[in-house]
């Protein structure tokens, strides 16, 4: 399997913002909030969670549920600020036996997986027969205009770029990489998050915070350019006379296989044809 993350510093850099996450925890809640919002399109009542990477804002927001957790985190020091149950563990081999949740919550924390299908599969595996994953991922076009920035202002200083900021997936993957993983009834949707900033560098400093800096395996590890983030910041994009950065989340919903969920009708196996049901149109325009 190609190494697409380094994972070793994926785990240096959460253990290096655990002192500093709380700086951030107004974002990240406010995207643990939409994703578990989906909870409340559901009758099912959940008793038992696996929260993944939730850097101590899920894991609340599940026992103000009244739902059970367990937090996993790659770093021992972030899972330890979650509070309750905590596990320091690696999502690429989840330390849990087959149906031990009915519930999984990965809020921005599955971007940074070598082996995302592989990873998705242990997941689906953890669940209980009609248990729940829900899970967000930053999609294409997150930190966009940074990107564009960093890559043209290192081109013009150094005459060539190297990757500064993780590759995402498409949003129309995400229900692929679902069903894939052997999840029933995969949804893949898309919401934004629009964050302005008064001070540009604010937007480094919160990713460090985070522990979202830069741990692609093929990255340039020399020192930066001096000039480099100043010249990247000064071409972002404004709204309001303040710095605009916009994260695209892709929302992904799906559930532990069930004899018990609805099945799609065998084709052919319909009872009404369109012609019925549309008149001989020749067209449905």
């Amino acid at each position: 399997m190609i190494s697409i993350f380094d994972r070793r510093s994926i785990r240096h850099h959460r253990d290096r913002a655990a002192p500093l996450v709380s700086g951030v925890n107004d974002v990240l809640r406010d995207a643990a909030e939409r994703l578990l919002d989906r909870l409340d399109d559901t009758t099912h009542r959940f008793t038992q969670a696996l929260d993944v990477g939730g850097r101590g804002v899920v894991a609340p927001l599940l026992r103000a549920r009244g739902i059970g957790c367990v937090s996993l985190d790659l770093s021992p020091r972030m899972a330890a600020i979650n509070g309750g149950l905590a596990v320091a563990g690696d999502e690429e081999f989840l330390p849990f036996a087959p149906g031990s949740f009915d519930l999984v919550v990965a809020s921005l924390s599955l971007h940074w997986v070598n082996d995302l299908p592989g990873a998705l599969i242990q997941l689906r595996a953890a669940l209980r027969p009609d248990g729940l994953l829900l899970a967000s991922l930053p999609a294409l076009g997150t930190l966009g205009a940074l990107r564009t920035a960093l890559m043209e202002a290192e081109t013009a200083l150094t005459g060539g770029a190297s990757p500064r900021i993780s590759p995402f997936a498409e949003l129309r993957d995400g229900a692929a990489l679902l069903q894939r993983a052997g999840f029933a009834l995969p949804v893949a949707d898309l919401d934004e998050i629009s964050l302005l900033y008064a001070d540009p560098l604010d937007i480094v400093r919160d990713l460090r915070a985070a522990g979202e800096t830069n741990a692609v395996a093929l990255r340039d590890r020399r020192i930066s350019p001096r000039a480099l983030l100043p010249a990247a910041l000064a071409a972002l994009p404004e709204r309001e006379g303040r710095t605009e950065v916009v994260l695209r989340l892709a929302m992904l919903t799906g559930w532990a296989p069930s004899p018990d969920q609805p099945k799609p009708l065998r084709p052919g196996s319909g009872q009404v044809s369109l012609t019925e049901v549309f008149g001989d149109r020749g067209s449905f325009a």
